[in-house]
């Protein structure tokens, strides 16, 4: 696994390439800042954006792409982008409809991931019925869960033919949810953090400063970096060039196994988000 540069990928089950790190825009509203930050992103080396349909920011998002292409000459396949279905879209035919309303928003023929966003009890199943017709109808590059528990995958393999590729969750280090990292890991399913700086609410832990002070980085970078030597994708969100860049500076140094110890037992099992078991939306 080799983590020294913006652009380093995993593997996916199915052979796909997926940069470790990437650019969120959850609530960040359409309009001009969205396209410039996805502009920034790009600009900066960033080859992944996530979206998804309840954000209400697609259609930003493809603008800043499209944008962004041009000005790069970069190439729509030099890009990783990734949207969800959304929970009132959960079902084999609302589902399928759900990815071409995404793909006409963001304005592109394809996406390289598409996510099942919430495992509501007794829809996702069929959702992911159509994430399986889509993938292998050629339409998507790879399928995978959102905020999915041990046994919501468990459930979900029971029936499926393909395997998720990627299961995003809350993670951070108030939330380092180790049983599900490993259990992803046996199963060939590469994990994925959303909120991986917890909202903000992180960036005064003195065991962070202390490590960061160590490095000379911020406390922002440590933990950046904490999720890239866990095999745990990343897409901090930003709006802010400065910070889009400094989010990405974390390929020229190395935490240690003492730091990683340190960071892992922070834990509180602590959500900033809803409770995958039990949510009403």
């Amino acid at each position: 696994m080799k983590l020294n540069h913006l652009q380093a990928t995993t593997t996916l089950s199915n052979g796909v390439s997926m940069p470790w790190f990437g650019l969120g825009v959850f609530k960040v509203e359409e309009g001009a800042e969205l396209v410039n930050a996805v502009k920034f992103a790009i600009g900066n080396g960033y080859r992944s954006i996530d979206t998804a349909a309840i954000y209400q920011n697609e259609q930003g998002v493809g603008q800043g792409i499209r944008e962004a292409l041009l000005a790069t000459g970069l190439a729509r396949q030099d890009l990783f982008v990734t949207s969800k279905v959304w929970n009132a879209d959960l079902g084999y035919e609302s589902t399928l409809a759900a990815y071409e309303t995404s793909l006409n928003k963001l304005g592109l023929e394809y996406l390289d991931l598409y996510l099942v966003h919430w495992p509501v009890k007794g829809k996702y199943k069929e959702a992911w019925r159509a994430l399986e017709t889509l993938y292998k109808d050629g339409r998507v590059k790879a399928v995978g869960v959102s905020n999915f528990q041990i046994h919501h995958l468990e459930d979900i393999m029971r029936d499926a033919e393909i395997k998720p590729m990627v299961n995003q969750v809350e993670f951070h280090p108030y939330l380092t949810q180790q049983e599900l990292i490993r259990y992803c890991k046996d199963q060939g399913i590469q994990m994925e953090a959303w909120s991986p700086l917890m909202q903000g609410q992180l960036l005064d832990n003195p065991t962070l400063r202390d490590i960061a002070n160590a490095h000379g980085k911020s406390i922002a970078q440590i933990i950046l970096r904490w999720d890239l030597q866990h095999g745990v994708v990343t897409i901090p969100k930003s709006t802010k060039e400065q910070r889009i860049i400094e989010n990405a500076s974390v390929f020229d140094f190395e935490l240690t196994d003492e730091e990683m110890t340190r960071i892992d037992a922070l834990n509180r099992n602590h959500r900033v988000g809803p409770d995958p078991d039990n949510f009403n939306f």
